[in-house]
């Protein structure tokens, strides 16, 4: 399993000094409607782009640190971005909340992996999808007796979730409580640890993180039974702040809509998801 990190990992990716001028010259060509050169140039050196920085949080197998490096599907495919956009870029693995936080104060950032929705939507530029987000309960698949009506008629089974994430958020607003219905965990990789020792009955869990956990436990995935779902309409994106630089969005959606193309993104994939 990853390791656990509560600090910041950088990570650079340092494209040529050729790729960085042939990107910028491309830019102002092709964006004649973008913010005046001279006023970005203030934010960047003047030998070439700034550093873009990428703010994530432990998250796996989209992003997180292993042994201090940062690590996963979505922090490869951001750095393969980079690479290909001429940019240089850094990551950092923060806590989520300290993430959001440090994003917001850079405009030359991205956020990820983050869930769009409408109220989100003016605040980043949006680059994306990273993934589709596919949030289920489970069951272990032996136990054929744990049948849950519905979220909300649990039928006295336990359901575990992660302590301060999202779904425990839903949770918690459509009126479940815990320690009766509820077996708030740590992390994903410690809830489905006490599933699999019986001191929880069902687990909420991404379908990718899922997979990913089984894994690395070394147990196939078929150990796992969806009963129901809980949030399966909505995609991971990558977010640079409202007020970040049009241009550079643009050429990081290009370098990733060139990845998806020319297969280099399925390849990634499947490293994480075969």
């Amino acid at each position: 399993m990853p390791a656990s990190y509560t600090g910041a990992m950088p990570h650079v990716i340092e494209p040529s000094p050729e790729r960085r001028r042939c990107c910028l010259l491309l830019a102002a060509a092709l964006l004649p409607g973008a913010m005046p050169a001279a006023a970005w140039a203030s934010r960047r050196p003047a030998d070439g782009p700034g550093e873009l920085v990428g703010f994530t949080e432990n998250l796996p197998p989209l992003n997180y640190a292993d042994n201090g490096v940062p690590r996963g599907f979505a922090t490869e495919l951001l750095q393969a971005m980079a690479a290909e956009a001429g940019q240089r870029l850094r990551v950092e693995v923060l806590p989520w909340q300290r993430s959001v936080q440090e994003s917001a104060r850079q405009a030359d950032s991205v956020l990820f992996s983050l869930t769009r929705t409408p109220e989100r939507e003016a605040q980043f530029r949006w680059i994306g999808p990273i993934s589709p987000r596919r949030i289920l309960v489970y069951r272990l698949s032996h136990r054929t007796e744990v049948r849950p009506a519905s979220l909300k008629q649990l039928n006295g089974w336990r359901l575990g979730v992660s302590r301060d994430s999202a779904s425990a958020k839903q949770l918690l607003a459509e009126g479940l409580r815990p320690e009766t219905d509820l077996e708030l965990g740590l992390d994903d990789a410690t809830n489905l640890r006490k599933l699999l020792a019986g001191r929880m009955d069902l687990i909420v869990l991404l379908d990718w993180a899922a997979a990913w956990h089984l894994r690395e436990m070394k147990l196939p995935y078929e150990a796992l039974t969806p009963v129901l779902p809980l949030d399966v309409d909505k995609s991971y994106w990558f977010g640079m702040p409202a007020d970040g630089d049009p241009a550079l969005a643009r050429r990081l959606q290009a370098a990733l809509d060139r990845i998806r193309r020319d297969g280099r993104y399925e390849r990634l994939r499947q490293q994480y998801f075969a």
